[in-house]
């Protein structure tokens, strides 16, 4: 057997989320990058029993993102002037760092706004940190190398 180069699967936690105009470092968890086409049945009368399987509509996921809640309200900004019927569409990125902190992959999204925000529930038992969960619906996302 040759010995070959290494190749190591990268870490889940080394990460950052970059979007258009607002600093947003530190997210604790992204999940939803996530593309699938819906499949659709056609068949002509001439073809017997087989059903042919045509490509549909591309569909996203939704990104959610959490974070510790600071004094940084700029997420929850964007989510309130969506509220008030001012969409703003963002492009964004999800960057992967290796074990140096160099960017390895990243996920560029398009026309995300925030479709939902959550904070966490309040609970005076525990020491757990309060986290922001962000929603974001997009209208695409790549895979950047």
């Amino acid at each position: 057997m040759a010995i070959g180069e290494r190749n190591d699967p990268y870490a889940v936690y080394n990460f950052i989320i970059e979007i258009d105009g607002i600093a947003s470092a530190g997210f604790s968890e992204c999940s939803g990058l996530t593309t699938d086409t819906d499949v659709i049945d056609y068949r002509e009368g001439n073809e017997g029993l087989t059903v042919r399987k045509l490509p549909g509509l591309r569909k996203y996921s939704n990104i959610v993102l959490k974070r510790g809640m600071t004094k940084d309200l700029s997420l929850w900004e964007w989510r309130k002037d969506v509220i008030a019927g001012k969409v703003e569409r963002k492009a964004g990125s999800v960057v992967l760092l290796d074990e140096v902190g160099t960017e390895v992959h990243r996920w560029n999204f398009r026309e995300a706004w925030p479709v939902k925000w959550e904070g966490s529930a309040l609970n005076a038992k525990t020491n757990e940190s309060l986290v922001e969960t962000l929603e974001l619906v997009h209208e695409g996302v790549e895979i950047v190398s």
